[in-house]
């Protein structure tokens, strides 16, 4: 992790890698076949994210073989830490090609995350969402020209920040309500 506790890439996909075993056990093939394909959809193919490979994680404890079906891997207890830690660590922002992979790979695991944890990512995106809503009107309203396309982009990036930002103050809703 950076110093600030945001992921690097190759922690990204640990945490994916972690958190798709949590939920099921499956083939170290599945697993890498899986993890690559994810990736890729969200970000495209990424030299970034060609890390170590995931037969490290057995080496280093977190997974192990499924007791009930031999060609298979599970998590182990520290690997269920490791998740847990991963998955607690802090977004940045603006939002860039990595850390939307970031904020897509703790989506689809935030399920698997505790109360508080899920509150917390949320909360970390209603923030990013904000700060970034906020450089966006300020640049429309200290540097948009009179003339060209930069005007009608910016409103488009506004009303999609607009949006998520709507998103993630109802997940955070819900969330505090459960």
């Amino acid at each position: 992790m950076y110093r600030d506790n945001t992921l690097v890439p190759a922690e990204a996909t640990r945490l994916l890698a972690l958190g798709l075993l949590l939920e099921k056990a499956m083939s170290y093939g599945e697993l890498a076949q899986t993890v690559r394909g994810f990736t890729s959809l969200v970000v495209g193919p990424s030299l970034d994210l060609i890390g170590t490979p995931l037969e490290v994680l057995k080496v280093e404890g977190l997974v192990k073989k499924n007791p009930d079906e031999e060609s298979e891997l599970c998590l182990t207890q520290t690997g269920r830490e490791e998740f847990d830690e991963l998955m607690a660590s802090n977004l940045r922002a603006p939002v860039t090609d990595m850390s939307k992979l970031i904020i897509a790979i703790k989506m689809r695991l935030l399920h698997l995350a505790d109360e508080k944890t899920r509150n917390m990512q949320i909360n970390l995106l209603v923030d990013i969402h904000e700060r970034q809503l906020n450089r966006l009107l300020e640049l429309k309203q200290g540097y948009t020209p009179a003339k060209g396309e930069f005007s009608g982009w910016l409103d488009q990036d506004i009303t999609h920040t607009r949006e998520q930002l709507a998103s993630y103050e109802v997940m955070a809703a819900q969330i505090s309500a459960e």
